[in-house]
């Protein structure tokens, strides 16, 4: 939700996380094991209407939820922002949610939490910015990863 007309960031995964990484993560959700907060998002794809997957870090903070990219203008985050909806799962349990995109001035406090729990898996993603840097800094790459907020819906499943 970035005001200004520089091209869209984003972090292309590379084959480790691809292949590996996404996929291991993916097989112990959906298996019912939430890897420090992990869901295996579902959201119909903006052109096919088909259903798109991938993990995630749900993040709560202070009594609501969060969904933060920290590659940026993914795929998933261009299917979500055209639906306005999707499905959380782990295992069986399927969550249908609804979100909202976050302003970037109302991303800073959500950057700070995801980056004090997920500054290990993430960091790299958020150009030298840690849960301890300025708020100048939070607002400084606040345009480069869209955040959601996330609430319960009821939907249909995939």
């Amino acid at each position: 939700m970035s005001g200004n007309d520089a091209p869209a960031r984003y972090v292309r995964p590379g084959w480790f996380t691809t292949q590996i990484f996404n996929r291991l993560v993916a097989a112990l959700t959906r298996a019912g094991v939430s890897v420090w907060g992990s869901r295996e998002l579902a959201v119909r794809g903006r052109k096919s209407g088909e259903w798109r997957t991938t993990p995630v870090n749900l993040l709560t903070h202070e009594g609501a939820r969060y969904l933060v990219a920290p590659r940026g203008e993914t795929q998933w985050v261009r299917n979500l922002r055209a639906a306005g909806q999707g499905q959380l799962r782990v295992g069986r349990r399927v969550e249908p949610f609804r979100a909202t995109e976050l302003a970037d001035s109302d991303k800073p406090p959500i950057l700070r939490a995801y980056l004090r729990r997920w500054k290990a898996e993430v960091g790299v993603f958020f150009g030298g910015v840690s849960a301890s840097s300025s708020e100048h800094d939070l607002r400084r790459i606040a345009p480069d990863h869209p955040a959601f907020r996330i609430e319960p819906s009821t939907s249909t499943s995939p």
